[in-house]
């Protein structure tokens, strides 16, 4: 029995899938397709989860590393704060350089205390530690230098650190570690063999011209930076708590931030490098490991920074680790260089090479910079002003979606970085 159609009745429309999809996008599956940590909601009603491994194993993304925009008070630190936290039933631990020591409630809650660094503290670092291998060792000096002088070394610097990092090492023997103020003596009072190392005129010539330099690390030694990196590493530090902090907060406001900073990622980096080299002799996988750099545009002009941080995103899938840089805004990035220096260059890099971009709302005089700069359309960049609080549009390779961060209570006193300027938030609603 045919079926009688109804007045204004139309006939039915075939179409494909791929058709089906473009005519009702919100139909469509949210999520990136990958098993991951919980984040939020997507504005397809889908949970958003998200775990860079995942997707670089299945394809994805071509890497791990993160930048996370957003204007203050719009949830960019709770969203960072809450995906530590969630890695750890994953087994992720995390590593973050905390200029304003905000973390310190979070790795409390972890088991672990933050390790403060304040000139003449209780905690040193010997950036010099031979662990990650005389390369790594030489490169990480060679930061260092670059941050305390606030330029590029000279080819007689250059060739004067590595002969002078070679004696120190021979001089501190096989069961300790050369330190800073070992080598700035080294440079000032050089031995023969480095004036033949380079094939010096006379030891007087090479301390003039490593002069400089010495006296710039000398600032790490005796100067205002004193007692944080000018000897062996503190022992009984806890380097395999699920959450390090390292609490740079005494020295927020000090031109010097950037040195520290330096300083304090030669150290890790050397740590990562080793743990690298132990994993594959022992014929495992290299542990994942979460980096973190908050008020990255602050310190990203220093050269040391801008070097190690381009380290970082280069090595993220040699060393199993994912960056994740925070700021507020693109145009903070113009702050760190001239247009055309090395920083300025090394930082537009940084940029393209995030292979995961979290865009709080931004104000309209940065959408024109998310489109050209982020590649980012204009119907996303004019969604951003009208975005509310923990709303972020997520760009994770070629996918883009609008996601709410949802947070506990227990989360939100461990993430709230504003509890003095108002009242708890409310369960789901993310903290500042």
């Amino acid at each position: 029995m045919r079926r009688r159609r109804h007045r204004g009745e139309r006939p039915g429309h075939s179409a494909t899938t791929a058709h089906f999809q473009a005519a009702y996008p919100f139909l469509a599956e949210g999520g990136l397709g990958a098993p991951g940590v919980y984040i939020g909601r997507d504005v397809c009603g889908g949970a958003w989860l998200y775990d860079p491994w995942q997707l670089y194993g299945r394809g994805l993304v071509g890497g791990t590393n993160m930048l996370v925009l957003g204007k203050l008070g719009r949830a960019k630190s709770s969203l960072v704060k809450t995906y530590l936290l969630r890695q750890q039933i994953f087994g992720r631990q995390a590593w973050v350089l905390d200029p304003k020591g905000e973390y310190g409630p979070l790795a409390r809650a972890l088991g672990a205390e933050p390790i403060a660094l304040a000139p003449d503290g209780l905690v040193r670092l010997n950036p010099l530690t031979r662990r990650g291998g005389f390369a790594a060792q030489l490169g990480l000096a060679r930061s260092i230098l670059k941050a305390a002088l606030d330029r590029k070394l000279t080819p007689e610097e250059d060739a004067g650190l590595r002969v002078a990092l070679e004696i120190v090492n021979e001089e501190a023997g096989a069961g300790a570690e050369p330190t800073l103020p070992v080598l700035v003596d080294a440079l000032l009072h050089p031995r023969e063999e480095m004036v033949r190392g380079v094939s010096g005129t006379t030891r007087e010539d090479f301390a003039a011209a490593n002069r400089e330099a010495a006296l710039a690390l000398q600032r790490l030694c005796t100067g205002d930076l004193r007692g944080m990196f000018d000897g062996p590493s503190t022992p009984g530090l806890d380097l395999d708590a699920p959450l390090v902090v390292l609490d740079l907060s005494a020295l927020e406001d000090s031109a010097a931030l950037g040195i520290l900073i330096t300083c304090a990622a030669a150290w890790l980096q050397a740590i990562l490098v080793e743990r690298k080299r132990l994993a594959e002799a022992q014929g495992r996988p290299s542990p994942k490991m979460i980096l973190v750099l908050d008020e990255v545009w602050r310190v990203a002009g220093h050269i040391g920074v801008a070097e190690w941080l381009q380290s970082s995103f280069k090595l993220c899938r040699a060393l199993g680790i994912q960056t994740i840089l925070i700021a507020h805004r693109l145009t903070d990035f113009g702050a760190v260089g001239a247009a055309g220096s090395r920083e300025a260059l090394i930082v537009e890099g940084l940029i393209a090479d995030a292979d995961t971009i979290v865009i709080y709302a931004q104000a309209p005089d940065q959408l024109g910079l998310v489109e050209s700069e982020l590649g980012r359309s204009s119907t996303e960049a004019q969604l951003l002003p009208t975005l509310r609080r923990g709303e972020a549009l997520w760009v994770v390779g070629t996918h883009s979606g609008l996601v709410q961060h949802r947070i506990s209570s227990f989360e939100a006193e461990l993430a709230d970085t504003d509890q003095r300027m108002r009242a708890r938030p409310a369960l789901g609603e993310a903290a500042a």
